[in-house]
């Protein structure tokens, strides 16, 4: 069994260092009691998390983001099953031609996503709306939750299907016991990763969010071009802890090594 070298250990530990730096210092910044960002501090101290309830909106945005990630990526996750499929399954005229336009959205900019929306719902009378910010989010998050329900689709084994049709398993019930548990790891990835792409999504989301329908990111944006504060670092904090709670507890419920590792068992 190989294992890596030192030089593969050092990069390793480079490569690590550089991607959680930002986090931690985020984080460190956020227990600062000065009133402007410092790093180091002489002491630890809540103050900014206590703040975050004086800034209602941020809480309202919180959940606004919540609610458009969980219903943008559920939407998606209900047209990338039959999409994929579909591509997996069947040879038809055009499928590649398909799949390239369900996996466009991933080549524009979402600055040009953005003003495009912004025009069209203007235009057909939803802007502002949170079903025109729905729409918009179920677009670009789409590809990522057909990506992986695709792989799954793609790698799975068909003769587990043949066999329940030979015992006279119908269409529901066939897609109900046996192609949808087969598949699942990849829908709920799918679903995750969307639901972080929605969560996240700030260049698109701010030509599309009005006072009623802020997300978080662009809370944050517009709070930041007129106060430089901690406050911003807090609310970083406080969301990053709640996504280390919540992949914990899909770690324990669930399996996260599954999630990733695209493995199931479909009698469970």
């Amino acid at each position: 069994m190989r294992t890596n070298g030192p030089l593969a250990l050092i990069f390793h530990t480079i490569f690590v260092v550089i991607m959680l730096a930002p986090i931690l210092v985020v984080c460190l910044v956020a227990f600062t009691p000065e009133g402007y960002l410092s790093l180091p501090t002489t002491s630890f101290s809540l103050r900014w998390f206590r703040t975050i309830a004086n800034y209602p909106e941020f809480v309202r945005a919180f959940w606004v983001s919540l609610g458009l990630g969980a219903l943008s990526s559920l939407v998606a996750v209900l047209f990338a099953v039959p999409a994929a499929l579909a591509i997996a399954r069947y040879s038809f005229r055009g499928r590649d031609t398909l799949a390239a336009l369900f996996l466009s959205p991933l080549m524009i900019p979402h600055v040009v996503l953005g003003i495009a929306f912004l025009r069209f719902f203007t235009a057909i009378g939803i802007g502002g709306s949170f079903a025109g910010l729905l729409v918009a989010h179920v677009v670009v998050v789409f590809p990522f939750a057909l990506r992986l329900t695709l792989a799954a689709a793609t790698g799975m084994d068909r003769s587990i299907e043949m066999a329940a049709v030979s015992l006279g398993a119908g269409d529901w019930t066939l897609f109900r016991r046996v192609t949808l548990p087969l598949i699942l790891p990849g829908v709920i990835s799918g679903w995750a990763l969307a639901f972080i792409q929605s969560f996240d999504d700030l260049t698109m989301t701010v030509f599309l969010a009005t006072p009623g329908t802020e997300t978080l990111p662009v809370r944050m944006f517009l709070y930041i071009q007129d106060n430089i504060d901690p406050l911003v670092t807090s609310v970083s904090a406080s969301v990053i802890a709640i996504t280390m709670t919540a992949l914990i507890l899909l770690d324990r419920f669930y399996g996260l090594d599954r999630v990733l590792a695209g493995k199931n068992d479909p009698g469970r």
